[in-house]
């Protein structure tokens, strides 16, 4: 007797439970699939954009410039561009104010730490559901295992035919699959949760050192010459006063 073992016959054979632990496990696994190309392409866009602004930010001799070009695309600025221009938003708003430097820094620090935060929020996004994915599916692929093997081990023992091994591999096969599918949705998502929080740790870590260098550059811009002050701080306003 020929039986039918291809994986379509495998679920709709398989007792009610079994395919409902099946169709878990597709759907996380769907799911987990589309967060991962999403989340890829994402991580792979914000390096790009940080490391095209990082190198503008070295080579740039004025930020005031640079500021007026973020603020001119304000609604397309992303990832480390963002942080540059809310901290240099909070640093002139201050400033006007003709309050002591160390509350414009310290203003100033407050700003970068919050658009930081904020980008870290981005950057994190799906990613503890990718984690979940990969600790859950192969208990819920084991849960839908053992049940399989119980049911046809109990089909077995109210048989009254001798028992063959082509009684027992499908109900077998049936179980097994579950396992299958419950390594195939982990797999992929505990690979990919690895390999996304170490490129957020690198960005993260980028971020902040370019971070540490901007407020250091402004810094230095607050404690120059009073000369410095009267020509550039008018170009700051008069540049940056309706992109604020």
């Amino acid at each position: 007797m020929k039986t039918d073992m291809s994986l379509l016959s495998l679920f709709t054979d398989a007792s009610i439970l079994v395919q409902i632990v099946m169709l878990i496990l597709l759907i996380l696994s769907v799911l987990s699939w589309t967060i991962i190309l999403q989340r890829g392409q994402a991580l792979r866009q914000a390096t790009r954009l940080f490391e095209e602004f990082q190198e503008k930010f070295q080579i740039s001799s004025d930020l005031n410039r640079l500021y007026d070009y973020l603020a001119s695309r304000r609604a397309q600025t992303q990832g480390i561009e963002k942080v540059f221009r809310k901290g240099f938003r909070e640093f002139i708003r201050l400033y006007k104010q003709d309050v002591q430097p160390e509350i414009i820094l310290d203003g100033t620090e407050r700003a970068l730490r919050l658009a930081l935060a904020r980008q870290e929020e981005e950057l994190e996004q799906n990613l503890p559901f990718l984690a979940t994915v990969g600790s859950i599916s192969v208990y819920i692929g084991l849960f839908g295992t053992v049940w399989g093997i119980m049911t046809a081990f109990r089909a077995l023992g109210s048989s009254q035919q001798a028992t063959t091994l082509a009684m027992v591999a499908p109900g077998i096969s049936e179980a097994l699959v579950a396992t299958a599918l419950g390594l195939f949705a982990a797999i992929p998502a505990v690979f990919a949760y690895n390999r996304f929080s170490s490129l957020q740790e690198k960005l993260l870590r980028g971020y902040d050192n370019l971070t540490e260098e901007f407020a250091n550059a402004l810094h230095r811009r607050l404690h120059s010459s009073q000369s410095w002050q009267e020509t550039e701080s008018a170009d700051i306003f008069e540049n940056g006063k309706d992109k604020l």
